[in-house]
């Protein structure tokens, strides 16, 4: 088993690294927020102080943090991993990111012997905890190969998308799609209300029928009960589709649908709906309010 660090123990990556110690690995783990890290401290495991701490003498360095500006900073900041790491160290970043970002990582990450792959994930908070998560890799071959072993206890599937970039690009396309699917199951939700349809009926109908799909089963059942406890921010997702479409505009490829979804998305956010659960995008397109 290899000596892993773990950068960021927020919902997913809490779930994530506690894997990688069920599974055998010696963990080294570091927050910004100390208090994430007491579960892995009672546990024996050791909780650092700075990212180039956790990195020192570790083979893997695993991250997950919010965005661009949070991962630059772990990575390429005055105490963060790529000064810290060993020659030969191989970064696994499951950060959304822009694809940018996951470039110039890799670029600094080579400078110094080290191998960095954006690594983003598919999945929820479910899949963290059951280790069925699709891990989505950008990078060298040679690391991604002897990396099999760390993705292997985080997840069910790992495919190597690409060189550098490609992970990230996947998981912003992959976030789009979702973000567009939350939003339409939003809109169908309030029609079958305002008709007076049996939910219950129309949430087993509709899982089942051609647009069926893992959201359907999941969000739909959270919408028509106005639960939004978060398995996935809006906030979060808000981003990621300002990064798609970024995207869309550094490779000249239109993106009318996203560019919808997106100010839908933007203006949920901005009514103070950030913190819940993506699937309250429905409350926004309600003009509803939240359940306190």
């Amino acid at each position: 088993m290899s000596t892993v660090a773990f950068v960021g123990l927020g919902a997913m990556g809490s779930r994530m690294a506690m894997n990688l110690h069920v599974a055998g690995h010696k963990l080294r783990v570091y927050n910004r927020d100390k208090a994430k890290a007491e579960p892995f401290a009672d546990k024996g495991i050791e909780v650092c102080d700075s990212p180039a701490a956790a990195a020192k003498g570790a083979e893997f360095v695993c991250s997950i943090v919010s965005d661009d500006i949070a991962t630059r900073e772990v990575m390429l900041g005055g105490k963060g991993v790529v000064d810290a790491a060993a020659p030969g160290t191989i970064i696994l970043d499951s950060s959304t990111n822009t694809p940018a970002m996951a470039r110039e990582a890799a670029f600094a990450a080579r400078a110094r012997g080290i191998f960095y792959l954006d690594a983003p994930v598919s999945g929820s908070l479910v899949q963290a905890q059951g280790k069925e998560l699709v891990i989505l890799v950008g990078g060298d071959k040679s690391a991604f190969d002897k990396a099999q072993p760390v993705l292997m206890a985080m997840g069910k599937m790992v495919r190597r998308i690409g060189d550098s970039g490609a992970g990230a690009t996947l998981k912003l396309v992959n976030n789009m799609l979702s973000a567009s699917l939350t939003a339409a199951i939003a809109e169908a939700a309030q029609m079958a209300e305002a008709a007076g349809l049996d939910r219950d009926a129309a949430m087993e109908v509709l899982a089942e029928g051609a647009a069926g799909s893992r959201l359907m089963k999941t969000k739909l059942p959270k919408m028509f009960k106005r639960d939004f406890s978060p398995q996935f921010q809006l906030e979060l997702m808000d981003k990621d589709l300002r990064y798609f479409l970024a995207l869309a505009q550094e490779l000249d490829r239109p993106a009318p649908i996203a560019s919808l979804v997106r100010s839908q998305y933007q203006a949920a956010r901005r009514a103070q709906l950030g913190k819940l659960d993506s699937c309250a995008v429905f409350l926004q397109a309600a003009g509803e309010k939240p359940k306190s």
